[in-house]
């Protein structure tokens, strides 16, 4: 679905310009998104499969739940909204740790550049994620895993899931590792 979203400057930070999500990809132009990773207290971490007919990395397995920010929208209400459509997981704001960002840009081809600055979030909540109902659009497939087997599953070669990058996944399996509960 195309939407507007807030342009970035360098710094990070709204610089005034809006456009639609396609003219930023087609363009390359600097915008946001927030990545929901989302756990059990026994460390299983839910990931979901990206459906075959998205435009970049389709039918990879990926963080819980990710979007873009809308134009106007604060970073944890895109959180929010994002998990609610995606798996119809509904949570409040005190359920979302903020942890970070992290900075990519991928050229997957020459009108298709996704250069984000991804605002990422941890939840430590028990799921039962045979009651989560999936946005088919977005999402083929939910299922939990270890965070041991997520780790060396993204660390083996010939993985199948997203390349966010090394710095990426350990940053957020070691904050995972280190965190006890989601306030």
């Amino acid at each position: 679905m195309d939407e507007y979203i807030d342009l970035l400057n360098n710094a990070g930070e709204p610089n005034g310009k809006t456009c639609l999500k396609s003219e930023a990809h087609r363009k390359g132009l600097f915008h946001a998104s927030a990545h929901i990773w989302i756990f059990n207290n026994n460390k299983e971490v839910l990931i979901q499969k990206r459906a075959s007919n998205k435009d970049t990395f389709p039918n990879l397995w990926d963080v819980s739940v990710a979007g873009h920010i809308s134009a106007g929208e604060k970073p944890i209400v895109s959180a929010l909204r994002e998990v609610e459509e995606e798996i119809g997981l509904i949570l409040k704001p005190k359920n979302l740790n903020y942890i970070g960002t992290s900075k990519k840009r991928i050229e997957h081809k020459k009108d298709l550049i996704d250069y984000e600055l991804h605002h990422i979030y941890i939840c430590n909540i028990n799921f039962d994620i045979n009651s989560l109902k999936i946005q088919t659009e977005e999402v083929s497939e939910i299922k939990s895993i270890t965070l041991q087997s997520l780790i060396e599953t993204v660390n083996s070669k010939n993985n199948d899931f997203v390349p966010h990058g090394n710095d990426y996944y350990t940053f957020v399996f070691n904050t995972i590792k280190n965190t006890h509960s989601c306030k």
